[in-house]
Parts: C-alpha cells; sequence; structure tokens
C-alpha cells in the first residue's frame, strides 16, 4: 500500500467527482427538511421560534443612540461565541445543547436518493456542529474535527507532494518531530528543520528548495520561544508555499493564525478546547472554500474525523474554554513570577514576563501569555526531584486540562527525539514543563515551594543521583523507541509480502 499522493489526472478526476458529491451532502445537510413527517413541522416551528428570539437578542444589543442594525455574529467577541456557538444544524425539538448522534449510518430517503448524512466518516450533526462553532471562532472559512491533533498534523502533510519540502522550526512538539522525521520523508517530501527566531534562515530555507508548506508553533513547545507568524507567513506566501500554525498552547482564547496570515489554523482539541483530559481530537480552521475541500477530501478518504461523542465533549469544553484560560494563566503568571526569583532557577520561559526575549513580540500577535511555562535548573536531579515531589501537580504529558500538569519533557513528551539532536537544539534535560490548571494560585505555590525544599534537602545533602537516573531514564526511553521501530520495520515487511 502506498502513502504517496496521487497525480495521475484519472486519479484527481476521480477525486474530484467524490469529494463534489460530498460536498454536495454538506451543503444538503443545512438545508434538508422531511416535509412530509411531523418532526418536520415541529423543526419548522422550532426554527421560527429561535429565530424570533435571536432576533430580539439582537435588538437588545442596540446601542445608546436607537441604532437597530442587528449585530453581526462575526463581530462578537470569544466568549460570546462560545457561549453561542454558531451552526447551521437544527434540532427538530429545539435542544439547548447540541444532540450528540452516536450513529455510524443514516437512513436514506429512498434507494436512488441521498439525504444529507449517510455515513459518520464523511459527516455527522455532531460533528459539524463542532466544527462550524470552530470556523466561527478562528474566523476561518472552513473547519475539520479529527481523531487527534497528529491525524490532523497528518492530512496537513497530504497537501504536499513527492519532491516538494516542508519547513519547520527546530523546537516543536516530540510527536510532530517524530511524524515530519520518520514518516512524511519515506513518501519523498523533504523536510527542513530551521530556527524559526532567524527570519534570515528561515528565508533562505523556504527559498532553497521546492518549499510549499511552512509549519510552526509559537509559542513552541516546550521552550515557549515567540516566532513572528506575519514575517514568516509573508516569507511562505512569496514563494506561493501553504502555512500551518500550531495554535494548541494560545487557541482561538488568545491567538487569531489565520489573521496573522496563515492559511490553515492547527489546535488540539486535547488540550483547553475540551479541557478535561478526558478527548485525543484535533482541529484545523482554514482560509479559502478550495483549500477546504482539498482538506475534507484526505479527512473522508482516509477517516481520520473525530467520532461524535468526542466532538460532544469538545462541544461542551469550549463554552467554558475562556473561563478555564483565564483562570489558569492568573495562576501560570504567579508562578512564573515566583521562579523567576528563585536562585535555583536558571531561567523561566514564559512570553508573559517581560524580561522574556519574546515578551513584545508575542503581544504584538497574542492578547494573552496563556498557562504554559518551563524553566530550567541546571541540575537533571533537582529538577527530577521537583517534578516527583508536587502533589498536586500531576506527572503526565500533555497541557490544558482543569488540572495542573508537570513533566520532564526530554523523559516524556520529547522523548522520542534523539538525545543528540535534542543537545543541538538546545533543548537541556533538566527543562521542567508546567500546565497550570485551575486551582488556588496559593495551592499550587505552596505545592512549588514544598518540592524545591525538598530537592533542596536531597541534593544539597549529596544524594544526587543524576548521572544514574538520567542513564537510567535514557535507557528506559530509548528501549521503548527501539521497540516502536522494530514493530513499525515489522509491520512494514508484512505489507510488502502482501
Amino acid at each position: 500500500m502506498s502513502l504517496s499522493l496521487s497525480s495521475t489526472a484519472a486519479s484527481r478526476a476521480a477525486n474530484s467527482k467524490h469529494s463534489s458529491s460530498r460536498e454536495q451532502r454538506q451543503r444538503q445537510r443545512a438545508t434538508a427538511r422531511d416535509a412530509s413527517s411531523k418532526p418536520s413541522r415541529v423543526s419548522a416551528a422550532s426554527a421560527r421560534m429561535h429565530g424570533a428570539r435571536a432576533n430580539d437578542a439582537m435588538r437588545t444589543r442596540a446601542s445608546a443612540d436607537d441604532d437597530l442594525t442587528p449585530m453581526d455574529p462575526k463581530d462578537w467577541k470569544i466568549a460570546t461565541k462560545l457561549a453561542h456557538p454558531k451552526s447551521t444544524v437544527r434540532d427538530i425539538y429545539g435542544a439547548s445543547s447540541p444532540p450528540l448522534y452516536q450513529t455510524a449510518t443514516f437512513a436514506q430517503p429512498s434507494a436512488t436518493e441521498n439525504g444529507p448524512y449517510d455515513y459518520t466518516r464523511s459527516g455527522n450533526p455532531t460533528r459539524d456542529h463542532l466544527e462550524q462553532a470552530m470556523a466561527s471562532l478562528e474566523n476561518a472559512d472552513r473547519a475539520f474535527a479529527f481523531s487527534s491533533g497528529m491525524s490532523a498534523l497528518m492530512c496537513v502533510t497530504r497537501l504536499v507532494n513527492a519532491g516538494e519540502r516542508i519547513v519547520t522550526g527546530d523546537d516543536i512538539y516530540g510527536g510532530t518531530s517524530r511524524l515530519l522525521a520518520q514518516v512524511v520523508p519515506k513518501v519523498g517530501i523533504e523536510v527542513v528543520n530551521v530556527d524559526m527566531n532567524d527570519l534570515e534562515a528561515v528565508r533562505a530555507a523556504i527559498n532553497g528548495g521546492n518549499t510549499t508548506m511552512v509549519m510552526m508553533e509559537s509559542p513552541t513547545n516546550p521552550r515557549l520561544q515567540v516566532i513572528d507568524i506575519k514575517a514568516i507567513c509573508d516569507m511562505a506566501h512569496e514563494k506561493n508555499a501553504l502555512v500551518c500554525v500550531d495554535n494548541s498552547i494560545m487557541c482561538p482564547t488568545f491567538q487569531a493564525p489565520l489573521a496573522l496570515g496563515a492559511d490553515i489554523s492547527m489546535t488540539s482539541a486535547t488540550k483547553f478546547i475540551a479541557g478535561h483530559s478526558d478527548v485525543t481530537g484535533g482541529l484545523l480552521a482554514c482560509r479559502g472554500e478550495e483549500l477546504g475541500k482539498r482538506i475534507y477530501f484526505h479527512q473522508n478518504a482516509e477517516g481520520l474525523h473525530l467520532g461524535p461523542f468526542d466532538c460532544w465533549l469538545a462541544l461542551r469544553g469550549l463554552k467554558t474554554m475562556q473561563l478555564r484560560m483565564e483562570r489558569q494563566q492568573q495562576n501560570a503568571m504567579k508562578l512564573a513570577t515566583w521562579l523567576e526569583s528563585h536562585p535555583r532557577v536558571k531561567k523561566v520561559n514564559y512570553p508573559g514576563l517581560k524580561a522574556n526575549a519574546g515578551h513584545d513580540l508575542h503581544f504584538k500577535q497574542a492578547t494573552g501569555a496563556g498557562s504554559i511555562f518551563s524553566f530550567t535548573t541546571g541540575d537533571v536531579e533537582f529538577s527530577k526531584i521537583v517534578v516527583e515531589e508536587t502533589r498536586l501537580h500531576k506527572i503526565t504529558v500533555s497541557f490544558g486540562g482543569t488540572t495542573s500538569l508537570i513533566s520532564l519533557p526530554c523523559f516524556m513528551s520529547h522523548a522520542s527525539i534523539p538525545a543528540e539532536v535534542r543537545a543541538a537544539r538546545g533543548l537541556p534535560d533538566d527543562l521542567v514543563r508546567i500546565s497550570c490548571g485551575i486551582e488556588d494560585a496559593e495551592d499550587l505555590l505552596a505545592d512549588l515551594k514544598y518540592a524545591f525544599a525538598v530537592a533542596e534537602r536531597k541534593v544539597g545533602a549529596g544524594k544526587s543521583a543524576s548521572g544514574h537516573a538520567v542513564d537510567t531514564a535514557n535507557t528506559v526511553y530509548a528501549s521503548r523507541e527501539e521497540e516502536l521501530l522494530a514493530r513499525i520495520a515489522d509491520l512494514e515487511a508484512k505489507l510488502q509480502a502482501k
């Protein structure tokens, strides 16, 4: 089975025909009604009721000078959009919360007629609710929900053909790095990593090959470097390359990549979107209907969609996203400020701190600093003890949940990046990453102070076993990576044998 994109005219024609049929279904979803059934009459009444109430709500927004022009939903602030997610999907009973359509198939009007939905892989009302809500939040033409952030990222790489180049950063999420380094090149795509803070190096990388895609994060994970999104978008567009920005750390709450020039905004639904550490998902929002059609084709053809129940959970999480993120940001600022003055801390990476190198640039392109930060202590064993001695901060990968999380990225989320590559990219083993939750800031600070005190006592008493601990951790993760690669090689051999 080949993963390469087909470039033949026949394949493109078939894909276009198939995509057109699916696009027709999507247009039908907004207007399809069964005129002969009682539920249809309920639907019409419900629509009139909601329309009247919506108009009343609009009138109440009239300004003091009696301007009765209704407010355009596009002009709503993020908090309002979250509370009133935009969707053309109508429930026949007027449910206050989007219903969960937990089904794989939908009955059709007849053997020769298609309804708005047929198979959940191709479309589902619950998923449409989420995708339309995200498109509204991102001010995008279309949005798409995927089974994970990595499946969303894989879909983006499908927009690149064999012989073309992807330019990306050197400080990126470990899963992204693994996909771009070990999977994407197998289909003949060149991937170039570059320091995104060095704009001349970025320009050289874009112009030095057949670049058709630039992928970046800002702030980056895990060092929270701030990248000039607009400047790089301008460079890429001079080359007619697409730009995809991973906006998982900021979300639409604090940053709007499409407004800065990006073609695609990617967000992990696992993180702040769903917000409760109970969903694995990814989201793409894009500018342009044609680009949207290309993304939808791959989402549907490769079965990359997010299931209805996870979509429903993400929709529920969206409503409180801004409230959660603002509280989490307050907590992060308090903890980062304390760490900044601690004698044991070498460096704090957080754009909310004025001393941070990217502070000014960040607030030119974002409205908040977020709730993720990282710091170094200069001692791997000290950092390890801090992580392990916290009680409120759970030791886990990922971020963006209601509970505060702490990790050593080099041994967890970024362990798949070879040690020598991490070292070359300036990713130190003693780096600690914290994702602040919604707990009381004083409790979180007390928890961190306790962990530092314990680490100080143990390391200060000469009980450090830094070298042994690091060697053991490296051995464990190297073994896991070797086992994974062996499994992949075995599967590839079996596929080739067939």
